[in-house]
């Protein structure tokens, strides 16, 4: 498997061997260049897909699910949008998860409450969601789950589990805080990109093309086109017979730990 360990651990000896060469025959210094940018790129890639396990294990889909099932997730609320996707969940009988940001739940308790209130799942999704997160040191991001999951469990029914790194990058730093806090990380294999246009048609495909049983679908609860391309998909499953359940029954893992088991 292709991991972050792995990969620096070829590297290093690759460098290495180079050096041990060069004493013998001379070795061009763009070789050293071309190795570190080529385990740079491979980094890179690596910490920006969430499927590829490189720094963590994500679950991003159920492959063994033959049923027309799939798992909704929303990110980045709760907010006033949030409000309207719960509707339509209700709507259509569907379940999802809701990946919060801390300084949201501070902002709209009650709407956490709702959405435990009407069977949804939540997950940590930071506490501040910020565009730095990646670059944070492993005590700072164990601080902002930490902090997130105290604002959730006054609602949950046990320790929050689930948790959905901000962009979907994952980082040594990551890796080193969820083996204090113990969560597990969450993906997809279906993303919408409707957080980076508003072009409902574009959305819309782009999920309907994508879609198969076992699926991980993730959305935004946080504006308008958003809501409406989720009741345009929640008809297209309604009417190609898919059931709509939560990331725990899809994936089979636990939500929420109580606390007697998580100590």
């Amino acid at each position: 498997m292709i991991t972050h360990k792995n990969i620096s651990i070829f590297f290093v000896f690759l460098l290495l061997a180079l050096v041990l060469l060069n004493f013998y025959a001379s070795i061009s210094w763009i070789w050293f260049i071309v190795i570190v940018l080529l385990w740079l790129g491979i980094n890179a890639v690596g910490s920006a897909r969430i499927s590829s396990d490189y720094h963590v294990k994500a679950f991003c889909s159920n492959p063994s699910e033959k049923e027309k099932k799939i798992a909704l997730t929303f990110d980045d609320g709760p907010g006033p949008f949030t409000v309207e996707v719960l509707e339509l969940l209700k709507k259509y009988n569907a379940n999802a998860t809701f990946f919060c940001i801390g300084k949201n739940i501070e902002n709209h308790p009650e709407i956490v409450k709702q959405i435990i209130e009407e069977g949804h799942l939540v997950g940590n999704h930071s506490y501040s969601h910020s565009k730095f997160f990646d670059f944070y040191n492993a005590a700072a991001i164990t601080k902002e789950l930490q902090k997130t999951d105290s604002l959730l469990e006054k609602f949950t029914p046990g320790k929050v589990k689930f948790f959905r790194p901000p962009y979907g990058v994952t980082t040594p730093s990551i890796r080193r805080a969820l083996k204090i806090t113990g969560h597990q990380v969450i993906g997809w294999n279906i993303r919408s990109l409707d957080g980076g246009t508003k072009d409902q048609d574009l959305i819309f495909n782009r999920i309907i093309k994508r879609i198969s049983p076992g699926g991980i679908v993730l959305l935004h609860d946080t504006a308008l086109h958003s809501v409406l391309v989720l009741e345009r998909f929640l008809q297209f499953l309604q009417q190609n017979n898919y059931k709509v359940i939560s990331t725990g029954e899809l994936l089979n893992l636990k939500a929420y730990e109580s606390v007697v088991n998580a100590r």
